[in-house]
């Protein structure tokens, strides 16, 4: 590798991987086939796999970045003390670098909500992430559409929700995070970035 190229590589912007909250990396409620976020704290449960998925790839050098949709504290059904409370612990018991949080029903205009890229803009700007070289993982069409919006490269874990489908395919479609970090892993290569 010529002088050239490590300069270029060495003032590469980092990568992050985006991650949906409920369904991802904690277990989301399933009601009549729709995922609902805990309610309260004895309810938060960690997914297994997230651990050592996390750590797989904070080892690779990805910078890892929630980006979660909590409506309920907009519509009054939620308290947003206790979703701050579940968002610290997951940040204590994980090796994650962010949690960013839509507080806003639906009906409000706001750019933040997914399928809306703005969360995932603004972490780039703060952590000034390459976002054509980053990840977003996440369980519902929401998701995918706003990774899609951001430009990074998407990927579904199907949770079989009965819900609509995603309008922009997602990248690569994965039964669980583990499958979704170890696809990252291999797409990565060796050299650490993404093999086309």
């Amino acid at each position: 590798m010529g002088i050239r190229n490590v300069t270029e590589l060495a003032h590469r912007k980092p990568r992050g991987v985006f991650l949906d909250r409920d369904g991802v990396i904690n277990r989301a409620l399933v009601r009549d086939g729709k995922p609902y976020p805990p309610a309260t704290l004895e309810e938060l449960e960690i997914l297994p796999d997230a651990p050592s998925a996390l750590s797989d790839l904070r080892d690779c050098g990805f910078l890892l970045l929630v980006v979660t949709n909590q409506p309920d504290v907009g519509r009054g059904l939620q308290q947003r003390d206790v979703v701050e409370r579940m968002n610290q612990i997951l940040v204590s018991a994980l090796p994650l670098d962010e949690v960013l949080v839509c507080y806003h029903s639906g009906d409000e205009a706001c750019d933040c909500r997914k399928p809306r890229p703005g969360l995932l803009l603004r972490a780039a700007r703060d952590w000034n992430l390459d976002l054509g070289r980053s990840f977003m993982i996440g369980d519902r069409w929401r998701d995918i559409e706003a990774g899609h919006n951001a430009g990074c490269i998407t990927i579904l874990i199907d949770r079989n929700y009965r819900e609509v489908a995603p309008a922009c395919p997602p990248d690569v479609t994965v039964k669980s995070l583990r499958e979704a970090a170890d696809w990252i892993l291999r797409s990565v290569g060796h050299g650490g970035d993404f093999e086309n």
